[in-house]
Parts: C-alpha cells; structure tokens; sequence
C-alpha cells in the first residue's frame, strides 16, 4: 500500500511540475476510489500534499524566474481572505461537508470541461485580434485585456473564487487558475503562467490544509507516503516545461482538463 501512494505521488507530482495542474484534480480521485479514503479525508490530506509538493515547483521555477510575482499577489488578495471564511463555513457544518464536497466536484467537472474547450482558443483569439480590429467582440476583448483596473479586479476575484473552490474540494488551484491567468495575461508563455499558478496555490493549500488539519481531516501516514514520490515527481516535471514548447503544454493540459473534468461527471 506504501509503494502505492509513493507511486501515485510522483506521477501527480511530475503532472503539477509539468503544467500547474494535477494536484487536487488528479489526487482527490485518486485517494478515493483507488485507496478508499472518505472524501473528507481525501480532501484534507490532499490539501497539505498538494501544499508541500508545489513548494519544490516554486523553488525551481524562481530559480528560472518564470515566475510573475505581481500577479501571485493579486490572486492571493482573493484567495486568502475566502479561505479562512469557508474554513470557518465548514466548522459550523463540519457534519454535513460530504454532499458539499459532492455538489462542488459535480459542478467543477463541467467547469474543467469547458476550460478545456475554451484552451485551443487562446491562438484563434491572438491572430483575430490582429487580423480583425473591426469585429467588436474582438475589441471589446482587447479593452478588456489593455484595462489595467479590470485586469486587478478580475485576479483578486478570480482568487477569491479559488480559494473557496479549492478549500472546499481541494480542486481548482491549478486547472482553473491557469485557465484564468491564460485569458487574463495572453502574452505570458505557457510555462510562466503554471509557475505563476504554482506559486499562488502554494499558500493557499497551506492555509486550507491547516485548516482541515484542526478539523481533524489529514491522514499523515498517506501524506508522509505521497510525498515521497511527489518532491522528486515536481522537480522533474518543472525541468521539463522550461524545454516542451508552449504548444506541447497547452495540449497536455487541455487532454488532462477533458479527462479529469469527465471522471467528475460519471
């Protein structure tokens, strides 16, 4: 059972390396119907896995200075603050967290689908904004994106939105803040928007993983296990985005989006 979790730990470590994403999206299943763990507990001991494997991706994604740091700010400006009041919402409820957890997964399945829809368009959108400045959908995207205050506003609550997300299923904090910071910053590369997401989602598991700690939620036999395979997995997977081209990421994270977001539903 060890080898299992350690195992299961370096693939989705190498996956959250590689593209920001994998963390909760891959693990949370992972822990329940492969290891028969209640969901509660899955998400709680998810949480802090998730929180201590990013901080590898942190570290050797600033050693490549990919990451934005003034948009981690802007998220965590949301996200923190939504964190600490859904963690003292599940308190009140701790009883009745379990169909919470369920509505949520069910609505964040739809959720990655259509973020892995929307993925192939972000070229489609750059080449008609330069191809067609009379289209007004195409202009008013493009004030958007040149609005400095929209583009503040719409990370804290982007953030905002995460941290309850997130705190509630420990899923979100890569595949939906990616998507978001792809159609929010279009001229960052692939591999700057996943440190970027990394680095964001790295205080707000630890918090939302504290959080469950004191409810009583985190396996830490499970977490000592998963992350032994999971530091070496994120290390490498980080490695290996500085070298794929954007385009290699986007499909990978676009396929891995579908797929998740298509085992929520069933």
């Amino acid at each position: 059972m060890e080898l299992g979790y350690i195992i299961s730990g370096l693939v989705v470590g190498f996956m959250v390396g590689l593209t920001g994403v994998g963390g909760g999206s891959l693990m949370t299943p992972i822990l329940i119907f492969g290891f028969g763990l209640s969901p509660i507990r899955a998400v709680g001991t998810d949480l802090l896995f998730a929180a201590l494997t990013k901080i590898g991706g942190v570290w050797s994604h600033w050693h490549h200075h990919t990451i934005q740091w003034h948009v981690v700010g802007f998220l965590a400006l949301g996200s923190i603050p939504s964190t600490i009041i859904t963690l003292q919402v599940l308190k009140n409820f701790q009883h009745h967290d379990q169909q919470l957890t369920n509505l949520i997964n069910l609505i964040l399945g739809f959720a990655l689908i259509l973020t892995a829809l929307a993925l192939p368009l972000k070229d489609w959108l750059k080449k008609a904004i330069k191809a067609n400045h009379t289209s007004k959908l195409v202009q008013v995207v493009h004030r958007l994106q040149q609005n400095k205050n929209f583009i503040v506003i719409t990370t804290i609550t982007i953030g905002w939105i995460l941290g309850f997300i997130v705190t509630m299923s420990s899923i979100g904090a890569g595949a939906l803040g990616s998507v978001a910071l792809l159609y929010l910053y279009p001229n960052l590369y692939m591999n700057q928007l996943a440190a970027t997401d990394i680095a964001h989602a790295v205080p707000l598991t630890i918090i939302a993983g504290i959080g469950h700690w004191h409810l009583g939620t985190v396996d830490v036999h499970v977490l000592g296990n998963l992350l032994l395979g999971s530091l070496p997995g994120v290390y490498l997977g980080s490695r290996f985005s500085i070298n794929l081209p954007d385009r290699v990421i986007q499909i990978t994270l676009s396929t891995l989006l579908m797929l998740i977001g298509i085992k929520f539903i069933l």
